[in-house]
């Protein structure tokens, strides 16, 4: 099947949601394969930016690396990812830094030490904590007692949560009723009333996110979490950092300081390093087809590409970063 490139935001969307939701199993091995080969990517929750920008990443592979057809897979987000990435389930994976570093240091959700590389640094994420403006919750403290949805199991999302709550003084398994919930599902339960604030990382702007605070006005809000920083910071360092939410994004009264988190593409160390570099010059030569499918694109920036510390570069990727810079 030709996929035409492409040429209007409309299309974008559609191709992306289109390839995303024919994600599966692998077709053939890359490898050296000088005929190529069927990529996949790992992306996220079907109303989130990874699940989007994977969807018109594997459209600009499909029409523009000669030999390629790539899909996008709906998944949990970064801790599922990365270990589908690593068992060789996906080629390429959206992640937070967060859990990435985690996943090269053998720490959290990773006993081992995976072995995985990025391609560049992508855009920021912004951790999102919306409540129903009823609920008596301004800070993260005030979750006690609270039902909220911590994201999908094996999420970037979730694995936030449990630090934000702990950064709060909070023991995330006897102080919360957590619902591990996907983002679609986490509006719905906020807009019927079953959950009581929902947390989420992810770029700016989250179509789940708005269709939140447009279908509920004033009934939710987003609250701060600049007073939980200091504590994240102290414990897992600089990955996370001061950042705010425009008042605009989601027509909300005013700016919301939050935790900022970068985000990272990774793959295998044994991608050859041919196609890495194929790969990393794709997404930057055509990064206006990916912020036409969703603003938080436009956060990719090539002098940043190589900031993804702990996690290495791989080798075809920092050689597409040198000759593009």
């Amino acid at each position: 099947m030709r996929i035409r490139r492409l040429s209007t935001a409309v299309v974008a969307i559609a191709t992306a949601i289109t390839l995303a939701a024919c994600g599966g199993q692998r077709e053939a091995n890359t490898g050296d394969d000088p005929a190529g080969g069927r990529l996949t990517i790992a992306t996220g929750n079907t109303t989130g930016v990874y699940y989007q920008l994977g969807g018109a990443y594997a459209s600009l592979i499909s029409s523009k690396l000669e030999g390629y057809r790539a899909t996008a897979s709906e998944t949990g987000a970064s801790v599922q990812n990365i270990q589908g990435l690593a068992a060789g389930n996906f080629d390429i994976a959206f992640s937070l830094g967060d859990t990435a570093a985690d996943a090269v240091n053998g720490k959290g959700k990773f006993p081992v030490k995976q072995e995985v590389v990025a391609l560049t640094r992508l855009y920021s994420n912004y951790t999102q904590v919306a409540v129903r403006a009823s609920s008596g919750i301004n800070t993260i403290a005030d979750l006690k007692g609270k039902r909220v949805s911590t994201g999908s199991p094996d999420s970037g999302t979730e694995v936030i949560a449990r630090r934000l709550l702990e950064a709060a003084g909070l023991n995330p398994a006897r102080d919360i009723t957590a619902q591990r919930l996907g983002l679609p599902e986490s509006v719905d339960a906020m807009k019927s009333g079953t959950i009581d604030a929902l947390v989420w990382s992810g770029g700016l702007p989250t179509s789940g996110i708005t269709d939140l605070t447009t279908s509920l006005g004033k009934d939710v809000k987003l609250i701060s979490l600049a007073d939980v920083l200091p504590a994240m910071q102290k414990t897992y360092g600089d990955v996370y950092a001061a950042g705010d939410i425009p008042a605009a994004t989601y027509k909300q009264p005013a700016d919301v300081s939050t935790i900022v988190v970068p985000n990272v593409l990774l793959v295998r160390k044994d991608m050859p390093a041919d196609l890495a570099e194929k790969l990393t010059k794709l997404l930057y030569e055509n990064k206006d087809a990916l912020v036409q499918v969703n603003a938080a694109a436009k956060g990719i920036k090539l002098e940043d590409a190589t900031k993804v510390t702990p996690v290495t570069m791989h080798p075809g990727a920092q050689k597409a970063i040198d000759a593009l810079g």
